[in-house]
């Protein structure tokens, strides 16, 4: 027990070999004692550490690979969006032209249409023309007519005597006589 408390006491004097005691030279125990502790920490921490390395690396692999798949994932559904960006596309290029040809056939339609109605327009008004025109002779020969056997009656009043008269009458007498044999 002397030796562990002298050790104790002459803390700056080394022990004779074969006893225990502290060394007091820092710089040595510090080398030392680096070296103890590092080695013991490789020879029992060396499968810890290996451990958590391998488990750090699984988790960085699990997440490059989990990475992957959603990167193709992603890909795959850009590939998809523009794939149906190109069908829209095309749709919409299809829908402009059927747009424009189905204006241009309205169009077309709305003109002929027009152009029917208009020969139709010009029909009627030829039609009602020749209808105002007729109706116009007809009342012209109507007045002629009118005017034609008033200057007739006129000159047969003066002319006509009773006995000329009565032979008019004789004659027309006769005539409608013979016609309703001829129809009997």
């Amino acid at each position: 027990m002397k030796n562990g408390t002298d050790s104790f006491v002459f803390l700056g004097h080394w022990p004779s070999a074969g006893s225990f005691g502290f060394n007091t030279d820092i710089l040595a125990t510090n080398l030392i004692n680096l070296s103890v502790v590092l080695g013991v920490l490789i020879f029992f921490g060396k499968g810890v550490l290996s451990d958590l390395l391998d488990n750090r690396k699984q988790r960085i692999l699990n997440t490059i690979r989990n990475s992957e798949e959603l990167r193709g994932k992603a890909i795959e559904q850009l590939e998809k969006a523009r794939a149906r960006l190109k069908k829209v596309e095309i749709d919409a290029d299809q829908f402009r032209v059927n747009g424009y040809s189905e204006i241009e056939r309205e169009k077309m339609n709305l003109i002929n249409s027009t152009y029917k109605t208009l020969e139709q327009f010009e029909n009627y008004k030829n039609e009602t023309i020749q209808f105002e025109q007729q109706k116009a002779i007809n009342q012209v020969r109507q007045r002629v007519f009118q005017q034609a056997l008033q200057g007739a009656l006129g000159t047969l009043n003066s002319c006509l005597n009773n006995d000329l008269h009565l032979r008019t009458i004789n004659a027309n007498i006769g005539m409608f006589g013979a016609m309703n044999q001829i129809t009997d």
